[in-house]
């Protein structure tokens, strides 16, 4: 399994080919693109597990590109890392301030790049911190595939158990029904997204089993998270 997808948005095509390399070393899935318009786009199609976005790029800025990903309901909660020349302390702030999760300063060794990728996804994943995540009285075994509320045994199937932990590693975050279909059934696969709300549907029938309260969300003309039951 793929330690995380990120989206890398830089238009200096020596830099793109580094860190490239020593992502999908590290065993990390990348897509590219130079294009902040283009990034946006891909965003949406597939929702990664964190953006390293370049500062200046063509057209929208990687600024401006970052403001609209907080902007958006299925987007706001991505982890992204800005990548920059500029090293003054306003435009750290400012890129803080817009929501980026953190600021690398070019140049910078790709030894840096994996120890700070690394550790804001250990932040938003807990999977990549042990083989136990847990969400509220939420609990799963990632190594046993066991899974429990409350204490009480919840069974589910290979395909619910996927989708379940993708909504558990990454808690409170959109996800739109195209993306979890590439992603838990992979990409290219006959289903379509009716496939996503059935197994939503069998999801939410094991983990409120005895009128517990529902835990995933259904975001209109999103998708759907996993949340507090009071939406927290």
């Amino acid at each position: 399994m793929t330690r995380g997808r990120i989206l890398l948005v830089e238009d200096d095509q020596a830099l793109v080919e580094l860190i490239d390399f020593h992502l999908t070393k590290a065993g990390y899935e990348t897509k590219r693109t130079a294009s902040g318009d283009e990034a946006l786009l891909l965003v949406r199609e597939s929702t990664p597990d964190l953006v390293l976005l370049d500062w200046m790029i063509e057209g929208t800025s990687g600024i401006e590109v970052c403001r609209q990903l907080r902007r958006m309901p299925q987007t706001k909660n991505i982890p992204i890392i800005m990548l920059t020349a500029r090293g003054e302390e306003t435009d750290r702030i400012r890129g803080l301030d817009t929501g980026a999760d953190d600021y690398i300063t070019k140049p910078f060794s790709p030894k840096e790049m994996l120890a700070r990728v690394g550790a804001v996804l250990r932040r938003v994943r807990p999977a990549l911190a042990g083989e136990t995540l847990t969400f509220e009285d939420l609990e799963m075994d990632v190594a046993t595939y066991r899974v429990r509320r409350g204490g009480r045994p919840v069974h589910l199937s290979p395909s619910e158990f996927r989708l379940l932990r993708h909504f558990m590693e990454s808690p409170r975050r959109v996800f739109t029904r195209e993306g979890l279909l590439d992603t838990v059934w992979s990409e290219g696969s006959d289903l379509d997204l009716r496939t996503v709300d059935v197994q939503i549907r069998r999801i939410r029938r094991a983990l409120n089993e005895g009128g517990q309260p529902d835990l995933i969300r259904t975001v209109r003309s999103a998708g759907y998270a996993l949340e507090s039951a009071g939406g927290g």
